[in-house]
């Protein structure tokens, strides 16, 4: 006797006949809680903030002594950083993948470029690495968004 083989993507109901069919979606298990993911979420971009403002600050000094304008640009240097990551957070979820995707590679170069060129290199340096990550995040970002986007939203309806 033959049976009919499952198929991904429709219910045991629609292969029967008795219910309507619906794509499942497979997602991976989810093994820590909400408590971590809320810690993650918030905590996570505030130590990378930080250790940017490292960063910024221990370029700055180029090898010299640590001084109060030192720990001063650092510290300013983190609390933008974590200002404007926030806001782009805010943002981009209501934006288009491709724009969403462009402002996060701006991010990334602009952030590049300024530690960048505190360390003394030609501008024209500075600017080319940063255009070069901030391009590198753009398309990294559009390829995943285009590869992991919902099937549905594939194309708008009426098209073929």
């Amino acid at each position: 006797m033959a049976h009919a083989v499952p198929t991904p993507g429709t219910t045991t109901g629609a292969r029967t006949g008795t219910g309507p069919s619906r794509p499942e979606r497979r997602t991976t298990p989810d093994v820590l809680g909400p408590r971590t993911h809320l810690l993650v979420k918030w905590g996570l971009p505030v130590v990378t903030a930080l250790v940017y403002g490292y960063w910024v600050a221990s370029v700055r000094r180029h090898g010299g002594p640590i001084t109060g304008w030192n720990l001063l640009t650092g510290f300013m240097s983190a609390l933008v950083f974590v200002i404007l990551y926030f806001a782009l957070r805010a943002v981009t979820r209501r934006l288009p993948p491709e724009i969403h995707a462009a402002l996060w590679g701006a991010f990334a170069g602009c952030a590049l470029g300024f530690i960048y060129s505190g360390s003394g290199v030609a501008m024209f340096t500075s600017i080319l690495a940063s255009l070069l990550l901030a391009g590198a995040v753009t398309a990294g970002l559009v390829y995943h968004y285009y590869t992991r986007r919902d099937p549905g939203r594939a194309r708008p309806s009426g098209t073929t």
